[in-house]
């Protein structure tokens, strides 16, 4: 069964490609406010709001070196009589970024909650770095994982989520120190200037007192990466992190990640149906259907000459609408 702690790094499992609602807390590991990194950021377009990231005098330090990889063997992931994910294989390298893309229902989310621990793997094995996630060595033998090693392997990853996903009851810095102070043991006065210093990266320093409901969905979603980074993840799952937006906040949340992408040695694995932002941020593209990748490659291959039938009808429609 995957935990049901509700602390930050361990959010409540619900919804996948197969299952029910999603009201999961977001969920990774923090940024030290050190030199050299991630410039403060813009706010999105919208009600007053300024499109895009700026380059201006805030840099916060985003994590490089030492990224785990992800490695899916013979994973297997049911939902009653329904197989969302069908013997799948794949790696992704340390700091590579990998993009899904594929219908809705091929099990990209599903794959995203395994790495979290939001779902329970049925069969196979899934590692990130040299560990495996679901299962520990004890006395010599491979055994299922218990709630200790759960907790310190998912201390690794950090998500950020379509529905945003913030903590209603706390204002945005509280949202962003709570994580740190209660599941890494960061003082209070550490955590709180990471957290100022995040804020300032994605343009939200004038939020730090306001709740979740008083934000725009764009602000709530910056919110939401920066809480995801407060964490000090080595690896960052982004779910659909656009979806939830009117399209004219879009460009400047995308623009944040493409940021984050280019400053950090993050391993990142993201689930979009945005194609032009999956062709900026990927290394590799993996193309999904029912529950297997169909085809896999560079951006310039999948989005210019992808060699698979299936790949050419999804990318028609999606492009089409």
């Amino acid at each position: 069964m995957p935990p049901t702690d509700t602390t930050p790094d361990a959010p409540s499992p619900n919804d996948s490609d197969g299952g029910a609602e999603k009201k999961d807390a977001a969920a990774g590991r923090g940024v030290s406010t050190e030199k050299g990194g991630l410039e403060k950021g813009g706010t999105e377009k919208g009600g007053g709001e300024e499109a895009g990231v700026t380059k201006d005098e805030a840099p916060v330090e985003l994590p490089h070196g030492e990224a785990p990889g992800i490695r899916f063997e013979k994973v297997i992931k049911r939902f009653g009589s329904n197989v969302v994910l069908r013997e799948l294989d794949f790696t992704v390298e340390p700091g590579e970024r990998v993009t899904l893309i594929g219908p809705s229902g091929s099990g990209k989310t599903t794959i995203l909650r395994l790495l979290m621990t939001l779902e329970a793997l049925d069969e196979g094995l899934i590692w990130i770095g040299d560990d495996t996630l679901w299962h520990e060595e004890r006395g010599g033998k491979r055994v299922p994982a218990g709630q200790k090693h759960l907790h310190e392997m998912r201390k690794q990853v950090g998500m950020v989520f379509q529905q945003f996903n913030l903590f209603p009851n706390m204002n945005v810095l509280r949202n962003l120190t709570e994580g740190p102070v209660r599941v890494l043991g960061v003082s209070k006065d550490e955590a709180v200037e990471r957290a100022k210093g995040l804020l300032d990266m994605v343009g939200l320093s004038d939020k730090e007192n306001a709740h979740p409901t008083q934000l725009s969905g764009g602000q709530q979603q910056r919110v939401a990466i920066a809480r995801a980074l407060a964490m000090q993840p080595r690896v960052l799952l982004l779910d659909e992190v656009t979806s939830a937006l009117d399209p004219e906040l879009v460009v400047g949340v995308q623009d944040l990640l493409r940021d984050i992408a280019r400053q950090s040695d993050l391993t990142m694995l993201c689930v979009t149906h945005e194609m032009t932002f999956a062709k900026d941020i990927s290394n590799r593209v993996l193309m999904f259907d029912q529950g297997q990748i169909v085809e896999e490659g560079p951006p310039d291959q999948i989005f210019g000459e992808p060699s698979e039938q299936r790949t050419r009808d999804f990318l028609q429609a999606v492009l089409a609408s």
